[in-house]
């Protein structure tokens, strides 16, 4: 199916919708303990402990969501707008690891903010992939 023949039925993200933050939160969380338990930062940063990843990938996934509700309604090529805006902001959420890095804080450095960056990374492959392939209605 190509991507502009899709039809996309937004009842789907009833489902899609909460199934597709939950799993950027788990694949954020492997992503996450893996981090941990290579690099061993000390002090640990405040973006690697348990709370943080998951309340900024809930809200920022869940806002994910609904701008592909969005783009699904009002786009004429739904799939590939929302493509291209999730990899523009992909980009962009990596700009603040970046900075991150060089900052001075605690625990703050290179491998502690490519792992985050990875964190970034997962998540948007997540929201792409399930909200791309299970919103599409099914060929008839």
């Amino acid at each position: 199916m190509s991507n502009s023949s899709a039809t996309i039925e937004l009842r789907r993200l009833l489902w899609v919708g909460p199934l597709t933050v939950v799993a950027a939160i788990v694949g954020v969380l492997i992503v996450r303990v893996v981090a941990v338990a290579v690099l061993q930062p000390n002090p640990l940063p405040l973006s690697l402990m348990w709370l943080t990843p998951i309340i900024f990938t809930a809200v920022l996934v869940t806002g994910a969501v609904l701008v592909f509700a969005l783009v699904a309604r009002f786009a004429p090529n739904p799939l590939r707008t929302y493509q291209i805006i999730a990899f523009v902001v992909l980009l962009l959420s990596l700009l603040p690891d970046v900075a991150y890095a060089g900052s001075g804080m605690p625990g703050a450095n290179w491998p502690v903010a490519i792992a985050l960056m990875v964190m970034h990374v997962v998540a948007w492959a997540i929201c792409v992939w399930l909200l791309s392939r299970f919103s599409v209605a099914p060929a008839k």
